[in-house]
């Protein structure tokens, strides 16, 4: 599933246009990614949880050449789903 597949489910389900449906996806996508990068948690009940992790700097190797780099830290966004979504899908 796409985002515009995503789109017309919730525009079906909600009975609402494909438009409005769109705003209220990038509405959401642009609230989680502001509050990620505040370092806030958001989390949805029954859904899961969004947060930004941590990734330390590290030394990797390039595949062509073998030669060392180094990879800097990074923070990264994770998501730990929820109870009820985990349920869903058993």
């Amino acid at each position: 599933m796409n985002k515009a597949d995503l789109i017309e489910q919730i525009a079906q389900a909600a009975e609402i246009s494909k438009s409005a449906a769109e705003r209220a996806v990038d509405a959401l996508v642009a609230a989680v990614k502001t509050s990620l990068r505040k370092d806030e948690v958001v989390t949805l009940v029954g859904f899961g949880t969004f947060y930004a992790g941590q990734r330390q700097a590290r030394t990797g190797r390039n595949p062509r050449t073998g030669e060392a780099l180094d990879i800097k830290a990074a923070r990264l966004p994770k998501f730990r789903a929820g109870k009820a979504l985990k349920d869903a899908i058993n």
